[in-house]
């Protein structure tokens, strides 16, 4: 590391300050993946004395770069000479963690964290939580002008809670929390709407439903009503969990009303983030309570005239179902999946098909038989031959999960029977649905039953009933 002239111990500085001015970015950041190196060259008192002050002083790089630094100097307590005098490698740190870029932010905060270990108890007072003094910090970067400054404080809330401890929380992070909830950026309420849950968990527990009844469920309620979308669906997603910690008696005078306001949100997402988390109130009110509640919204929404807004809840049914348990099921809500079976739109009854299906993987195939399939074979003997087609397209979702002996004994009859019918577009979707459920039957059945309906089929007048029946004889009959 010497030089040919003058002095040799200010080379290494004076080469890194050279190679940390060169334009070329990947050559400023070699020569910070070397500073071990060049630290090691100075020694520990060279390296606290003039190598810290420059990185801390004249550094303004490329994130890249910067990143790099950051790195390095998590693993330089050795380099400036050991524990006692780790806290040198603060005031780099610092900087590094008020710098744009987060990456480079974050990584210098890593570092900081990993370095405090390494400080005395008397140095940790001393030198490290004095930095910029923690609590003025905060409240000032919670109140920043700059929202991305206010969202990264909502975003790390909880972390910061969990930092400072009961007493500071209870007198500084509530006011400051409520701030955030009531912050006149979307971005920043719905960060630290996404906390509520995680930061009503960490309350100091002698004062928690105080403080959340007080001071944090005003805001709550003011946010189910927000004017943005992503507020109202990272409330929803954490919402259900405040039942667990405010108990029965709050969580039925004060939650369930903003339940019920959510699962009737226009937006889909506030929906599915309410049902999704139902188990959640079941368990701290039970099924009861539960279904007198929010049966009358869920089947509000079942029925309502706006056919996309069946559509959304039809979806969410089977999530429903597995939260709520196939006994509830099938007392309260079994009749709203086969109505819609029936509906005048028919993307409602091609997802209430997709529907049944979903149920009985969920259910099983013997609670298919004794629920679901007597209730679609109905359908083959309604005078609308739309909903006797709904009959054969249920058939041709439910084969699969119901397997081979409830298709052959139960529905293949329905099919084969209908093949009978008046409707061409009933005859040649029988002839679609033997193609489809003919992998689930076995050979037998196919030869003696199923293919002399289909050649039955192939001598059609209907041109279209022709056409089908001939394409599953050539696909699926056995030769």
């Amino acid at each position: 590391m010497a030089g040919a002239d003058g002095d040799d111990s200010l080379y290494p500085i004076a080469v890194l300050i050279d190679e940390l001015r060169n334009e070329d970015v990947q050559l400023r950041l070699n020569s910070i993946k070397k500073l071990s190196t060049i630290a090691l060259a100075l020694g520990v008192e060279r390296t606290r004395t003039e190598l810290l002050p420059f990185l801390t002083d004249t550094i303004y790089d490329e994130d890249e770069v910067l990143l790099a630094l950051a790195e390095q100097l998590g693993n330089f307590t050795m380099l400036v000479g050991g524990p006692e005098y780790v806290h040198c490698l603060l005031p780099p740190l610092e900087s590094l963690a008020t710098v744009e870029e987060t990456v480079v932010r974050d990584k210098a905060v890593e570092s900081l964290r990993k370095i405090s270990h390494e400080h005395s108890p008397v140095d940790l007072e001393v030198h490290f939580e004095p930095l910029t003094l923690v609590m003025p910090t905060l409240r000032q970067a919670a109140e920043d002008k700059s929202w991305r400054v206010r969202y990264m404080v909502a975003d790390k809330f909880s972390e910061l809670q969990k930092a400072v401890g009961p007493e500071i929380t209870k007198n500084d992070l509530v006011p400051a929390f409520q701030n955030l909830l009531k912050d006149c950026e979307a971005e920043v309420r719905a960060a630290a709407a996404n906390k509520v849950k995680e930061f009503c968990e960490n309350l100091p527990e002698d004062s928690r439903e105080t403080i959340i009844m007080t001071h944090i469920l005003p805001c709550v309620k003011e946010l189910v009503s927000d004017t943005n979308q992503h507020v109202k669906s990272a409330l929803a997603s954490v919402i259900m969990g405040l039942s667990t910690i405010l108990g029965k008696d709050n969580t039925i005078e004060h939650l369930l009303p903003l339940f019920l306001a959510q699962l009737k949100d226009e937006c889909p997402e506030v929906r599915l983030n309410i049902i999704s988390n139902l188990d959640c109130v079941n368990e701290v009110i039970g099924i009861r309570q539960l279904s007198q509640s929010l049966l009358p919204a869920i089947v509000e929404l079942a029925e309502d005239a706006k056919w996309r807004v069946r559509l959304a809840i039809i979806e969410y049914m089977p999530l429903l179902a597995g939260q709520l348990g196939v006994e509830f099921f099938d007392e309260k809500l079994n009749s709203l999946c086969m109505a819609w079976l029936v509906d005048h739109v028919y993307a409602i009854r091609e997802a209430a098909t997709c529907n049944l299906t979903k149920l009985v993987e969920k259910f099983g195939a013997e609670w298919a038989q004794n629920t679901i399939v007597p209730k679609v074979l109905g359908m083959a003997n309604d005078p609308n031959y739309l909903h006797r087609m709904t009959t054969l397209f249920c058939i041709n979702a439910l084969s699969e999960a119901c397997g081979q002996e409830i298709t052959t004994k139960h529905m293949l009859p329905v099919v084969l029977k209908m093949s009978n019918d008046q409707v061409a577009n009933v005859r040649f979707n029988v002839a679609k649905s033997l193609q489809k459920i003919g992998p689930v039957l076995d050979s037998n059945c196919l030869q003696t039953e199923v293919k002399p309906v289909l050649e039955k089929l192939a001598a059609d007048q209907d041109i279209d009933v022709k056409y089908f029946a001939q394409e599953a004889i050539s696909g699926k009959m056995p030769q």
